[in-house]
C-alpha cells in the first residue's frame, strides 16, 4: 500500500511552508513517528514526522514551497524492513600494480641572489620615493636584479589588486521564517508612527539581591539562575498596569485594552529570531518568570518552538545587552504598540547625593507607536520601569526578598 504523506497544517492563517531540511533519503526505510523532515513556516519551523512505517519516496525538495495539504512524499507501508547486517559483504582484496619509475625531471636552474637583487639605483631610488612604491614590489632588470633607473619610470602604484586569498561568494535563498521576519520589521517601520524615548538604570540594588540571593534561589529552585529579566519582566508589568495604553493595540478606528500582560520575549534561536510569549506575566513570580523563560529558551534552542507558543503577546522585551549593544531603538513587534530594550552593562560614574559614583548603569530604549501612545504614557512607562529596577525590594518584592523569590 502507498501511502500519501501530505503537508499538515502549522496554524489557522498559514497556507503554505517550505522544506528546510530532508532528514531522510529517497528509499530509507522510515519508522512511525520518525522525523523525516524540517519544514519552515512564517513562524516556526517544525518537524515532519512518518506517519507509517515503509520505504520513502520524496517528492518535493530542499527549498521548496510546498501548499498545506499538498503531498511531499510516498510511503510504501508494504515493503519490508531491510534487515540488518545479516548478509556479511565478502571484499575483494584489491589488486595493487606497481607504479612505473618515473624519472624526477631536471629542475630548471635558479638565479642566484645577490646582494644586487631589487636594490635600486640612486636615481631609481628617487623615482620610487616620489611614486610611493617599495622596491620589493619590483623586479630589477639590471645585472644581478638590480633595479634600474628604467625600471622605476615604468613602474606602476599597486591598485590594490588582490594577489591570493579566496574570494569567493554563495547566494542562498532565505528561509521562509527569515522572510517573514523581514516582511514584519519593514512593515512595523512603515505602518507605525514608531518614536523611542530613552532612559539609565543604576543596576546596583539589582546585583545587590541577586548577590546575596542567587546561590540560594538556585539551591531552592532546582538549579534555576536568579537573571535580570526577571526583574525586567516584573517591572513591565508593573508599568503596564500604571501606564495601560502602553499595553493596548491599534486595529483600525479602534483601539484594544489589555487587562492581562502576555510578554514577548525575543530570543536568538538557529532559525533566526524567534519572540516565545510569557503569558499572565503579571500573575508569576520570580521564580516563575524565569521557569517559563528558560522552558521557552530550550525549546527556541532546539528548534521545538510552535506556532501556539509565539502566539498573541501585548508587549515585548529584547536584550541586544548579551551581545554587547550598548544602545540601540528596537523595532516595535506588530501589532502590539511597545517594546523595552536592555542593553550591556557598563561600570560609570554618576552623581550620587552631590558626589561620583562609579556604577553598573544600563541604557534602556523603549520604542512605541505614537498613534496610540503619547509622550506623557511612553515617558512615564519608561520613568516607572528605572523606578522599580532602581528599588526593587520595596516596588517588586513588597519589601521581603526572602519571600518573593520564594526561599
Amino acid at each position: 500500500m502507498i501511502l500519501e504523506m501530505k503537508v499538515p497544517s502549522p496554524g489557522e492563517s498559514i497556507k503554505e511552508v517550505e522544506i528546510a531540511t530532508w532528514l531522510v533519503k529517497d528509499g530509507d526505510y522510515v519508522e512511525k513517528d520518525q522525523a523525516i523532515a524540517e519544514v519552515d513556516s512564517d513562524k516556526a519551523t517544525l518537524e515532519l514526522p512518518a506517519e507509517a512505517s515503509g520505504i520513502i519516496t520524496l517528492k518535493a525538495e530542499e527549498g521548496d514551497a510546498v501548499a498545506v495539504g499538498a503531498v511531499v512524499c510516498l510511503i510504501d507501508t508494504s515493503a519490508a524492513k531491510p534487515a540488518g547486517d545479516a548478509s556479511a559483504k565478502v571484499e575483494a582484496k584489491p589488486v595493487v600494480a606497481e607504479a612505473p619509475k618515473v624519472e624526477a625531471p631536471i629542475a630548471a636552474p635558479v638565479a642566484e641572489k645577490t646582494y644586487a637583487t631589487q636594490a635600486p639605483s640612486p636615481a631609481a631610488r628617487k623615482i620610487l620615493d616620489e611614486k610611493n612604491i617599495q622596491p620589493t614590489d619590483i623586479v630589477g632588470t639590471g645585472k644581478g636584479g638590480r633595479i634600474t633607473k628604467d625600471d622605476a619610470v615604468n613602474a606602476t602604484p599597486s591598485m590594490g589588486t588582490p594577489t591570493g586569498g579566496t574570494r569567493g561568494s554563495e547566494r542562498t535563498k532565505l528561509s521562509m521564517l527569515r522572510r517573514k521576519v523581514a516582511e514584519r520589521l519593514v512593515a512595523a517601520k512603515n505602518e507605525t508612527a514608531m518614536l523611542t524615548t530613552f532612559n539609565e538604570v543604576n543596576m546596583t540594588p539589582i546585583n545587590l539581591i541577586r548577590n546575596e540571593y542567587k546561590d540560594a534561589f538556585k539551591a531552592k529552585h532546582g538549579g534555576l539562575g536568579l537573571g535580570y529579566m526577571s526583574f525586567f519582566t516584573k517591572a513591565v508589568t508593573r508599568a503596564l498596569a500604571l501606564f495601560p495604553d502602553v499595553n493596548s493595540m491599534i486595529d483600525g478606528d479602534f483601539k484594544t485594552a489589555y487587562d492581562f500582560c502576555d510578554i514577548s520575549i525575543a530570543v536568538s534561536g538557529p532559525k533566526g529570531l524567534m519572540v516565545p510569549v510569557v503569558r499572565n506575566a503579571e500573575n508569576l513570580s520570580f521564580r516563575g518568570v524565569e521557569a517559563e523563560i528558560k522552558r521557552l529558551a530550550i525549546k527556541s534552542r532546539d528548534g521545538q518552538i510552535t506556532v501556539d507558543d509565539m502566539t498573541g503577546g501585548t508587549f515585548t522585551i529584547t536584550n541586544g545587552g548579551v551581545f554587547g549593544s550598548m544602545l540601540s531603538t528596537p523595532i516595535i513587534n506588530p501589532p502590539q504598540s511597545g517594546i523595552l530594550g536592555m542593553h550591556n552593562i557598563i561600570e560609570r560614574p554618576i552623581a550620587v547625593n552631590g558626589k561620583v559614583e562609579i556604577h553598573p548603569m544600563m541604557y534602556v530604549a523603549l520604542s512605541y507607536d505614537h498613534r496610540i501612545i503619547d509622550g506623557r504614557e511612553s515617558v512615564g512607562f519608561l520613568v516607572a520601569v528605572k523606578e522599580a529596577l532602581e528599588n526593587p525590594l520595596e516596588l517588586l518584592m513588597n519589601g521581603d526578598a526572602k519571600k518573593a523569590l520564594e526561599l
